[in-house]
């Protein structure tokens, strides 16, 4: 008996079309090119992830990892169109096709890739969930919380983690769900909370805005999970999901060989084999992608490699390389070879 295809399954096949009919193999990519400009999800609400600077341009490593991948699909990095999603409203956007690329502080997680029709790129920051507090509640351990109340965005994996940590404690605590990222901070801001917890580097983000009163927040020194983010595209585009993937990696090699923004236009001369194949001097590596065999100079070029997204973007809020530096620094970042 032939077993029986799903009907979403018939109906994703019959508008996708035979492979050769996709011009690029990818019709992720051919959409992004008929229209001009890559769709990217992001938070707007992370300073140093993604945050609008007083001219309105939003800035943060995450929307320069959606240059980074208009660099490499169109040549041009500031063609990207922003869309705000909420940490309850994100998968679904990816899921329905109304943004091409999900870049907004969410976790790897199994259940998220095994169900959700969605896979994970690469890691492009190794987070952990923590905690914070108001410094004047005394209050220097997570271990202090119990009967806390702490302030968490909904649909997250944050809730997971905190619910896990309290059982494991042996302690209570009070969750306050609130969707919205502003309206979850002025909550904790305004004392309806004793405690904040999310990832880390979005707990720095809270309070490094705060500017002159950044002193007043306390990071807990305890991270109590794995947070491993990176950016999610939809499964069933293998050409789209290399391209985004291979984009990290760029940025990681670029890195690696000394290649910056300010430095790559004197590297096509190089006789290092690695560089040479990286810029596209020689081989075909971004044919093989569907790309511009130049396509990773352009993003070296107009957005930089990780370490200057880093220093740009991240180093301003405090937050150490760590795991997030190169592996010959001790960190876990680490790009396969480009051969």
């Amino acid at each position: 008996m032939r077993p029986i295809v799903p009907l979403l399954l018939i109906l994703a096949l019959h508008l996708l079309g035979p492979a050769h009919a996709q011009g690029s193999g990818s019709v992720t990519l051919d959409t992004i090119r008929a229209r001009g400009a890559l769709v990217c999800g992001i938070s707007g609400t992370n300073p140093g992830f993604a945050f609008p600077d007083k001219s309105g341009e939003m800035r943060g490593s995450e929307a320069d990892f959606c240059r980074a991948v208009a660099a490499a699909t169109l040549g041009d990095a500031s063609k990207v169109n922003w869309v705000i999603l909420t940490s309850t409203t994100r998968f679904t956007a990816l899921q329905s096709g109304e943004v091409d690329l999900l870049v907004r502080t969410a976790t790897w997680t199994l259940s998220r890739e095994a169900s959700l029709g969605l896979m994970v790129a690469g890691v492009t920051f190794y987070d952990g969930t923590g905690f914070m507090v108001k410094t004047d509640s005394g209050v220097t351990s997570a271990a202090q919380l119990n009967g806390a109340t702490v302030c968490i965005l909904p649909g997250t994996s944050t809730e997971l983690a905190v619910a896990d940590y309290f059982r494991d404690q042996d302690m209570q605590f009070t969750p306050i769900l609130i969707e919205n990222v502003n309206g979850l901070r002025a909550a904790f801001m305004a004392g309806r909370c004793d405690a904040y917890s999310t990832d880390t580097s979005a707990l720095a983000s809270t309070r490094f805005n705060e500017g002159p009163n950044a002193d007043k927040l306390l990071l807990l020194p305890e991270i109590i999970s794995k947070e491993p983010l990176g950016p999610f595209v939809r499964k069933g585009d293998d050409k789209w999901f290399d391209i985004v993937r291979w984009t990290h990696f760029a940025m990681l090699q670029a890195e690696e060989l000394g290649l910056s923004s300010t430095t790559v236009d004197a590297a096509p001369s190089s006789t290092s084999p690695d560089v040479r194949r990286l810029l596209g001097s020689e081989g075909e590596l971004g044919k093989v992608l569907g790309l511009d065999d130049r396509w990773a100079y352009a993003i070296i070029k107009q957005v930089g490699n990780y370490g200057e997204m880093w220093d740009r973007n991240i180093a301003p809020l405090g937050i150490p390389r760590s795991l997030n530096g190169l592996w010959k620094q001790g960190g876990l970042q680490y790009s396969p070879p480009f051969r």
